[in-house]
């Protein structure tokens, strides 16, 4: 028998919480800003919200706040000077210094805002365009005053103290698809360098200004969407707030998690909403002990299975099981007036009472557009919120293992399916790896499927990132969902940029929507994929590699499940 510390965990650590050192951290989370909720008995609970006679529907999550964005022509009217007076330079550059100019360009504008409108997969309220000499004038106008973002067409010398308006800016101009704006020559020398050779302006950058190219506003709103909706949010924390990383410290596991914590209220303006274990395990046995809320776990079990692509390998009662978990959660972040939980010791705490993990019941939340994580680590965790509120789709919170042969595996035992927003992926539904007991998902992803990762650091400022395509979907007898990872640059160079200990990951490419809002909260991005790379470096990459499912695994089973 070994006499080693390290225990079986699909995030593994050297020593095992005990239960003083979970009340040390809870102790920690509560001092750093948490809040106790209250009235969370099951008989308080049920007849508010998990509804006794078991018809009442699935409680889903709030949309999305809209961002409300206030568009602004400013344009030139200069007059020349009459004909008796000396000649004198009297307009400026630009060619939107008309009547007439104006009124095409605002009716252009206009068109162009409709097809936003029309694209956006994000929510957006575009106010009335305002076509003005100068941004002085609108300054107290209530859709400035009432909108996030202003997107400012600077055709006019009058763009010159927007600054000042105390809002996000985007200004937009115009160059080789013409008409020419005024913004082009003054946009660095006196907007944003101020008369000086470096950048003066805290609130407005030179990534403010987009040149012709509508989608370059478009990301940057999808952007500025994802920050509105982090900042402030409420976070109903399972047993308080976990920080992967607390032996750095020495062992000093409650100083670690406070620090995390803070850190994390005073960069987004989180508000911790606490149910401690005892008051979880009081409302698992009541709801298991009612007869209605376990018939209609039952109902959306069995309408579930009936997704085409779903096969149940594990005890459906583990399934069940989960769904009572799904009604629970959703009743708890409801009352919170939140679409976000995060559990801190499901195999401490849910596992001994409910008989089964809640890998699964984060799945079906993650499904229906809540952000529901396991481990309550607060250094990934940030990035799960604005990387789903930017993508308005599922994420991935994962581990990230050691990237080989142009091969980066990510991997856990709590995947959404639906990940690009609208289809579910195939899945095999199994038990918990480490613990062979509950459901857990294999989610078989698309191969080809382009991904973003996101790596947070333990010291929270600084982001790991870069652009990936599925190549594989393995099977290691390691967390249930795993995905095989390509990326085009060099392994040395994701080698030696991995940070933290949790990554998280979507579909699609969004690393110019996190960018741009980490710069508005002061963390640093650093885009692998546009790291300077040499072709003698690139040739020297191998091709990445596609290992086949090893042998002797759940003998006697198909293979993976393909999207039909």
């Amino acid at each position: 028998m070994s006499n080693s510390k390290f225990r079986a965990n699909c995030c593994p650590r050297h020593v095992e919480l005990t239960e003083a050192e979970q009340e040390i951290s809870r102790r920690s989370f509560l001092a750093a800003g948490g809040v106790l909720m209250g009235g969370l008995s099951f008989a308080a609970m049920q007849g508010a919200l998990l509804a006794s006679d078991g018809t009442r529907p699935v409680a889903m999550p709030t949309p999305r706040k809209p961002l409300i964005v206030k568009p602004i022509l400013t344009r030139d009217l200069p007059v020349p000077p009459a004909p008796e007076l000396p000649p004198t330079s009297w307009r400026s550059w630009g060619e939107v210094q008309t009547v007439e100019a104006t009124n095409a360009e605002a009716a252009r504008i206009r068109s162009e805002i409709e097809g936003m409108k029309q694209r956006a997969d994000y929510p957006v309220d575009f106010r009335e365009l305002a076509v003005i000499g100068h941004v002085g004038e609108v300054i107290n106008h209530p859709d400035v005053v009432e909108c996030d973002v202003i997107l400012l067409y600077a055709a006019g010398g009058g763009a010159l103290g927007v600054e000042n308006l105390g809002k996000d800016v985007i200004i937009f101009t115009r160059r080789d698809d013409g008409p020419f704006y005024l913004i082009n020559q003054i946009g660095s020398p006196i907007l944003l360098r101020q008369y000086s050779d470096g950048p003066v302006l805290q609130n407005i950058t030179y990534n403010d200004l987009v040149a012709d190219n509508v989608e370059d506003v478009e990301w940057r709103l999808r952007s500025l969407c994802g920050l509105k909706n982090t900042r402030g949010q409420k976070i109903v924390t399972i047993g308080g707030t976990l920080a992967w990383g607390f032996w750095a410290k020495g062992g000093e596991q409650g100083e670690f998690v406070r620090e995390t914590a803070e850190r994390a209220m005073k960069t987004w303006g989180f508000e911790y909403h606490d149910v401690s274990y005892p008051e979880l395990s009081e409302l698992i046995r009541g709801a298991m002990a009612d007869r209605a809320v376990m018939e209609r776990a039952e109902r959306r079990t069995a309408e579930h299975l009936r997704i085409p692509n779903t096969r149940l390998e594990t005890k459906r009662e583990y399934l069940v099981k989960c769904f009572m978990l799904d009604d629970l959660f959703r009743a708890i972040m409801q009352k919170a007036g939140t679409n976000i939980i995060t559990v801190g010791s499901c195999m401490t705490t849910i596992l001994p009472v409910s008989q089964t993990a809640a890998c699964y019941t984060l799945t079906t939340l993650n499904d229906d557009g809540y952000l529901a994580f396991c481990e309550s680590d607060m250094v990934v965790i940030p990035s799960g919120i604005l990387l789903g509120n930017i993508v308005g789709k599922p994420v991935f919170f994962c581990n990230p293992t050691f990237p080989n042969n142009g091969i980066f595996t990510v991997a856990h035992c709590s995947a959404p399916r639906k990940m690009d927003g609208k289809n579910y992926d195939p899945v095999r539904i199994l038990t918990h790896m480490e613990s062979d007991v509950g459901a857990a998902p294999w989610v078989q992803a698309p191969v080809g499927t382009e991904i973003t990762l996101l790596g947070p650091s333990f010291s929270g400022t600084r982001w790991t990132g870069f652009k990936g395509t599925v190549a594989n979907v393995p099977f290691h007898q390691i967390c249930r969902t795993q995905f095989d990872i390509s990326y085009n640059f060099p392994d040395d160079l994701l080698r030696e940029n991995l940070v933290g200990f949790h990554w998280m990951t979507c579909y699609g490419d969004y690393r110019k929507e996190v960018a741009y809002a980490l710069r508005r909260v002061g963390i640093e991005w650093n885009n692998l994929n546009a790291a300077p790379v040499t072709r003698e470096e690139l040739a020297q990459t191998p091709a990445p590699t596609t290992p086949a499912r090893a042998p002797g695994l759940f003998p006697n089973r198909p293979g993976p499940l393909r999207r039909q």
